[in-house]
């Protein structure tokens, strides 16, 4: 009998690299979603029928997506100091939540592979009415205001976004040459922590160099966070569409926190509370990190 199911191992495993299929998981940062392709034969023993064995190995490969699923929600980064899997240690009720999502994920694709195995791939959004935010993200106890911007720091003139050239004084509104007043019509905010090995996690921080917080999910409506996010992550600037059209650019000063959170600058801190002051694109959740 050992003998048997060392051959049927062999015999598994060699199917699979012939049908160049392989069992895959990932969490894509940039889509939101967490992705994994399971994989299943029957059981020779108790095969009645070709169609029978193509329904057990079916279900063993379902069982195997989210056995999978499971494995790869409880490594998922909360916030900098806490994944999934610690919360679910600390809470039951976190735990309920978490298994009640893994259960909703969605089949994408399926089919037989040759041999009589079969590949099903599973998909589980981050956020959204069925994702894995509302499990694991709490709602604040009550909405905390933005910081003001530091009034002895004067604020970056940033680069102007579309051109690439620097912005003068000259277009700024509504003060004159004032650098306190807003440059306006940003879309929205990209930080550049390319560089820097950045750790993707669902809810990160913005803070500047002084280690004031500049953005965080206690200063967002609940509903927006575990819908869209707080962030999206991106590799370059093509992929920051969530940043819109207009995006004032910032680069991060170092990373902080297991490499989660941004530090910017005093002076860049102060203009990103300037200019959202004006746009409100940091209400809207517009930001995207570049790793």
């Amino acid at each position: 009998m050992k003998k048997l199911f060392t051959c049927l191992t062999v015999l598994l495993v060699t199917m699979f690299l012939l049908t160049g299929v392989r069992a895959e998981a990932a969490v894509d940062w940039g889509g939101q979603v967490i992705t994994v392709t399971g994989m299943g034969t029957a059981n020779p023993a108790m095969v009645r029928t070709p169609a029978h064995a193509s329904m057990m190995a079916r279900r063993a490969a379902i069982s195997d997506a989210y056995r999978q699923l499971a494995e790869m929600v409880q490594g998922v980064q909360v916030d900098a100091e806490t994944t999934v899997e610690q919360m679910m240690l600390t809470s039951d009720i976190v735990k309920t939540r978490v298994s009640a999502v893994i259960k909703g994920a969605v089949i994408v694709s399926e089919g037989e592979l040759a041999g009589g195995g079969y590949s099903v791939t599973m998909q589980l959004p981050m956020f959204g009415d069925n994702g894995l935010s509302k499990a694991v993200i709490a709602p604040p106890p009550v909405i905390e205001p933005f910081p003001q911007p530091a009034p002895e720091v004067i604020p970056s003139m940033p680069a102007d976004s579309q051109t690439g050239g620097s912005v003068g004084v000259t277009t700024v509104s509504g003060g004159g040459n004032s650098p306190m007043a807003a440059i306006g019509g940003y879309t929205g905010l990209i930080i550049d922590c390319r560089g820097f090995n950045l750790n993707p996690v669902m809810s990160p921080v913005i803070k500047n160099v002084k280690g004031v917080k500049l953005y965080g999910h206690e200063n967002l409506n609940y509903d927006l966070v575990v819908r869209d996010g707080m962030v999206n992550y991106a590799t370059d600037r093509g992929m920051a569409g969530r940043a819109g059209s207009n995006p004032l650019v910032i680069k991060a000063e170092r990373l902080e926190d297991h490499n989660a959170n941004p530090v910017v600058s005093e002076a860049d801190g102060s203009r990103i509370l300037i200019e959202n002051g004006t746009s409100g694109f940091l209400n809207k959740t517009a930001v995207v990190f570049l790793y």
